[in-house]
């Protein structure tokens, strides 16, 4: 079984001392998906968001959020982000984010990526809510990580 790395030897929570792992590159992709109504998903396509380009908002937004996880999550790492994309896709029922985060770095981005995710799905809600509040977010969650001493992992 494997230890819980952010628990000390008596349970409390603690912050993982990465000094001594060596820089290497790592990258984690995550994804995540809005439910959104025909019509809302259709001003969304079409530019005619009261508010302004929801897609284009919601990209800066991702990036933004990749370099602020460490302000979000108690215990996750302030990382040097070597970079970040973040791809909107429009589908038939809403849009699906996804986002891939790399650094060189002793630790990895998996929580970068999916606060980039987490982050682009929250701007497309709050800049179309006004069309449809009843859009559902979910499915948030890690695809791919790659680097460091685990190695590479897929989800299935």
């Amino acid at each position: 079984m494997t230890t819980l790395t952010h628990l000390d030897d008596r349970g409390a929570a603690r912050m993982v001392d990465v000094t001594a792992k060596p820089d290497t590159r790592r990258s984690a992709t995550a994804s995540g998906h809005i439910a959104i109504a025909a019509p809302a998903l259709a001003a969304i396509r079409d530019g005619a968001v009261a508010k302004g380009d929801v897609l284009a908002v919601a990209r800066i937004a991702g990036i933004m959020a990749a370099k602020r996880a460490s302000d979000l999550i108690p215990l996750c790492h302030p990382l040097p982000i070597g970079g970040v994309t973040v791809d909107l896709e429009l589908g038939d029922e809403g849009i699906t984010v996804t986002a891939t985060v790399v650094t060189t770095h002793g630790t990895g981005v998996e929580m970068e990526a999916m606060t980039a995710v987490s982050v682009a799905l929250l701007t497309i809600y709050d800049m179309a809510k006004a069309l449809d509040r009843g859009m559902t977010i979910g499915a948030v969650r890690l695809l791919a990580k790659s680097g460091g001493r685990s190695g590479d992992w897929h989800a299935a």
